[in-house]
């Protein structure tokens, strides 16, 4: 099921069923500790030929939103 912008999607039994990209393997918490570590895109991307760099951008998108929604959440 794809949960946002048609590229992030979670589906049930597959890994623990955490945001996903397009319904790879990869995870939104995949390519942020590829980011946190020093990864460039351009890295990610040669290294990931099935990622785009749309997949990276709305990660890193879906992830400040989550951040956002929690921090709310608590400070109501």
């Amino acid at each position: 099921m794809y949960i946002y912008k048609n590229i992030i999607s979670i589906e049930d039994g597959k890994r623990s069923g955490k945001p996903c990209i397009r319904g790879m393997r990869i995870t939104v918490e995949d390519i942020l500790r590829w980011l946190a570590s020093g990864m460039s895109v351009e890295e990610i991307l040669f290294d990931f030929p099935e990622l785009t760099k749309e997949d990276i951008l709305v990660s890193l998108e879906f992830s400040a939103n989550q951040q956002k929604k929690i921090f709310y959440d608590v400070a109501a």
